[in-house]
């Protein structure tokens, strides 16, 4: 992590040994897609067209002024690990600050995240604007 990061999070040690940071309360952790999310929909199936993808400007705007507010900013893609140098050269030859890039996201649309930790999911409906708060149906555990 940079050192932007590194004053947010609260280094957290056990037994002497480091253990992962603990995020501030103001502080978010995004996990964002790339492909039909910040740029064109490439699959992976056409990794030529991942060099020259057409930037969605809102996102580098709303993504950049998040990681400047102090707030994680980690990639999520379905493109494979292969996919490292071309998708690394293009998120810094657009300008995007960020902290990570996980690559394998299995492909598909069905995700369900279960944390033992409140996980808010936001579906990217075509552009990047601030959050706004919202009531909605959810799925919970049976009690």
């Amino acid at each position: 992590m940079d050192k932007k990061t590194d004053q947010h999070l609260i280094e957290t040690k056990e037994n002497g040994k480091l253990i992962s940071p603990i995020l501030p309360e103001h502080v978010k952790n995004y996990l964002i897609d790339i492909d039909g999310t910040i740029c064109d929909d490439i699959p992976n199936e056409e990794p030529e067209r991942m060099a020259t993808a057409a930037l969605y400007p809102d996102a580098l705007e709303i993504l950049n002024k998040w990681y400047d507010e102090g707030h994680i900013i980690t990639f999520f893609t379905s493109r494979t690990e292969e996919h490292r140098p071309v998708t690394e050269e293009w998120l810094n030859k657009n300008g995007f600050k960020y902290h990570g890039i996980l690559f394998g996201k299995p492909r598909g649309g069905n995700y369900h995240w279960i944390d033992n930790h409140l996980v808010k999911a936001t579906r990217f409906e075509g552009k990047f604007t601030d959050l706004e708060e919202r009531e909605v149906k959810i799925q919970v555990f049976k009690k």
